[in-house]
């Protein structure tokens, strides 16, 4: 008898971690999004059609019951940053819990975040709590794995940040003293298999993160030393910062949003109350050992020892 796990999420910067693990674990993949790719990237992943891609958004009821039909276990890897957070967010993980349930899927693993708080003044905060519970009232057995943000080959917040270290002439600082404890993509794609493997881990949530906490200012400093930029760090005043926001979410892919200045009011830590990589038997991966090579190319010459003429 084939295993069938189903990824929601699955073309995604942590999807695809999951992907991989799962295909090397003998499972045949569903890689289910609601506009799969069209490249073969995904595919080299298993052997010949052991991932295959499979159109489905989690806000559709019929879509959602179809990618889990059959399926061993399910993993939801579906997350906004901006857009529709209450279909997504909130109903999505209910949806899926409720369609696995009725499938017989044996266990479900839902990606959440740190700082998911009904009472959070932050949409994207309040829909995640609410995903949360949606999903366990639907699937009590369901896994929840909240991390910190995520770092990684590919990630959106190294990623652009060192993008404007290499075009601003100066790095611009919003909510400086935040805190984060940033973890490493293959680290959280770790912990879901390991939640996978062991039984024990059904009903609970973790709140995985790396091993070092920093400021917002600490991590754009390093990004700027990393990426060879010898430019000033310039806090940006809150008033200032709304004003840019409200304008930046005219935009397609919006920089920065009202909302995640909300989000930047909190620190983004893990709960030492809270069971983490640790107790999954997971040893984090640290920014500085992982980052100073991906960062490289952002450096003058694209990391590139120039020679003079």
């Amino acid at each position: 008898m084939r295993k069938v796990a189903a990824v929601f999420g699955g073309t995604g910067f942590l999807g695809r971690q999951v992907v991989q693990r799962l295909a090397r674990e003998d499972y045949v993949v569903r890689v289910c999004a609601r506009r799969p790719p069209t490249s073969a990237q995904l595919y080299t992943m298993g052997r010949v059609a052991q991932v295959a891609t499979l159109a489905a958004d989690v806000a559709d009821d019929a879509a959602v019951a179809r990618a889990v039909e059959g399926a061993e276990i399910v993993v939801n890897t579906v997350g906004v940053l901006h857009g529709d957070f209450q279909s997504i967010q909130a109903e999505g993980p209910a949806r899926i819990g409720r369609h696995a349930a009725e499938g017989g899927v044996a266990r479900v693993v839902h990606i959440s975040a740190i700082g998911a708080d009904r009472q959070s003044p932050s949409a994207y905060a309040r829909t995640k709590a609410e995903g949360e519970e949606g999903l366990l009232a639907a699937f009590p057995r369901a896994t929840i794995i909240r991390p910190s943000i995520v770092f990684g080959e590919g990630d959106g917040f190294f990623g652009r940040f060192g993008t404007m270290a290499a075009w601003l002439p100066f790095m611009p600082v919003i909510k400086g003293n935040t805190r984060f404890q940033p973890v490493h993509v293959g680290d959280i794609a770790d912990a879901v298999l390991a939640c996978l493997h062991d039984p024990a881990t059904e009903g609970r949530i973790y709140e995985v993160a790396g091993p070092r906490v920093w400021t917002f200012r600490e991590l754009l400093a390093f990004i700027l030393k990393e990426t060879g930029r010898d430019k000033r760090l310039v806090t940006i005043p809150d008033g200032v910062a709304k004003v840019q926001a409200w304008f930046g979410e005219f935009l397609p892919n919006p920089p920065l949003t009202r909302d995640q200045l909300l989000l930047l009011d909190r620190d983004n830590v893990a709960s030492p109350d809270m069971p983490g990589l640790k107790e999954l038997g997971l040893t984090p991966k640290a920014v500085e050992a992982v980052m100073p090579r991906l960062l490289s190319r952002f450096q003058p010459g694209g990391g590139r020892r120039i020679r003079p003429d």
